[in-house]
């Protein structure tokens, strides 16, 4: 069997509750920036939680024309933005490149809420005569983010979405990856997108109590292995990644960030919303990535983890990082990001894969901030990277991420080296 094709970062965009670029939102996290505040995106006062982690000072109109922007619901619009900074930062020539050889593979686990929930409450509103948008349809269906990518860049490859929760856009880069390595594709954009912060959103996520209700401190809110954390953070956003085949990337002398090494897909087979308490899942997709990397679990220095804050989550994957990594795991550095962003759901996978990509080329390992008070189910003999970014060489990273459904997904993340 012909060896795997080598696959590279070239090319990384984002659209965050900390930042509305690759750097702000790299500079934000670095400095252990909370993006969580009061809701904006509509009147919160009756729901149990208030708060999110809101993209701000965001104005579509400043990157689409009005006319286009009012026909694409706004996980669109972020994935249309992110893809974008990325292309640009990519340096990809789309006139000089093979566009049947290009392909778009995106993750939402959700979608067009926001264009389903308003269609409804405006038919609700009438006179009882079927009235809707004609975009409806298109603005809402997962898939179309993907095909909105695509259109505008011409490229004709392998295209689609996959939903898998919180997982999605993780599962969209193993999946982007695989095209490359088996010769399917030169050049894929991937990453994932998400705009659930409205009265669906936190109206579900209320009732399933999945959400924080700290609502006299929303920005210390999500505490990843914190004793008092109760909940995530609902949050919003984009991130891409731009990947090519290694010798492509080469030969028109792109820079190169990172080398996605492997991935590791499982289902927990457990339970609809929570994790399995031991792990088994979280174990296996990991053992499962680092295999399919060819690397030993020594030579991981950081773990982006799912760490939601979350009083499940947080204990079940602790737990699983010591099981996988044995006494290695406490050489590492580990970190929960969303304790900055919140939780972007099916774009979480895309713009932590950044953040751990980042963290390689930059050599600093981003913080999980909020955290004051020891739970007693958690070890502490972990560096969990607590409050205060750390420096470090980082030469292998992975990125963790869990979905309802039981979906794990982990992808592994390395330095590039010729």
């Amino acid at each position: 069997m012909a060896s795997k094709k080598r696959v590279v970062i070239t090319g990384m965009g984002a659209i965050t509750p900390i930042g509305n670029s690759l750097t702000e939102y790299w500079n934000n996290l670095v400095s252990g920036v909370s993006g969580a505040a009061p809701i904006t995106h509509f009147d919160a006062e009756k729901f149990k939680t208030k708060f999110a982690c809101e993209v701000k000072n965001f104005n579509a109109t400043d990157y689409l024309d009005r006319k286009e922007a009012r026909k694409l619901d706004l996980f669109s619009i972020y994935a249309l933005v992110s893809s974008a900074e990325a292309m640009k930062d990519s340096g990809i020539d789309t006139e000089k490149i093979d566009l049947d050889r290009a392909g778009v593979i995106w993750g939402s686990g959700i979608g067009g809420l926001n264009s389903l929930q308003n269609e409804c409450f405006n038919y609700e509103r009438g006179d009882g005569t079927p009235r809707f948008n004609p975009f409806f349809i298109p603005k809402m269906i997962v898939d179309i983010a993907s095909g909105h990518i695509s259109i505008k860049y011409g490229f004709m490859g392998p295209n689609y979405v996959t939903v898998s929760a919180c997982a999605s856009s993780t599962n969209a880069l193993i999946d982007a990856t695989m095209q490359i390595q088996l010769g399917k594709a030169d050049v894929m954009i991937t990453g994932g997108s998400e705009a659930a912060v409205n009265i669906a959103g936190i109206g579900g996520f209320n009732a399933l109590r999945a959400l924080s209700t700290r609502n006299d401190s929303p920005e210390t809110a999500s505490r990843p292995f914190d004793k008092n954390r109760d909940g995530f953070v609902l949050g919003e956003g984009s991130g891409c990644l731009i990947l090519e085949e290694l010798e492509h990337a080469k030969a028109r002398g792109a820079k190169i960030y990172a080398e996605v090494a492997g991935g590791g897909m499982t289902a927990d087979a457990y339970h609809i919303t929570a994790p399995h308490p031991e792990g088994t899942g979280a174990i296996k997709a990991m053992k499962h990535a680092i295999e399919d990397a060819n690397i030993s679990i020594e030579d991981v220095d950081y773990i982006n983890v799912h760490g939601t804050s979350t009083p499940l989550g947080d204990v079940a994957e602790t737990k699983a990082i010591k099981e996988v990594f044995g006494t290695h795991a406490y050489n590492l550095n580990i970190s929960s990001t969303k304790s900055m962003t919140g939780h972007l759901l099916g774009a979480a996978g895309a713009i932590e894969a950044i953040a751990a990509t980042m963290s390689i080329v930059h050599g600093i390992v981003p913080p999980t901030i909020n955290f004051e008070t020891e739970d007693e189910n958690i070890d502490y003999k972990l560096n969990l990277t607590l409050n205060k970014a750390q420096k470090r060489e980082v030469n292998v990273a992975v990125s963790n991420t869990f979905g309802f459904g039981g979906h794990n997904t982990s992808i592994i993340l390395k330095k590039y080296i010729d």
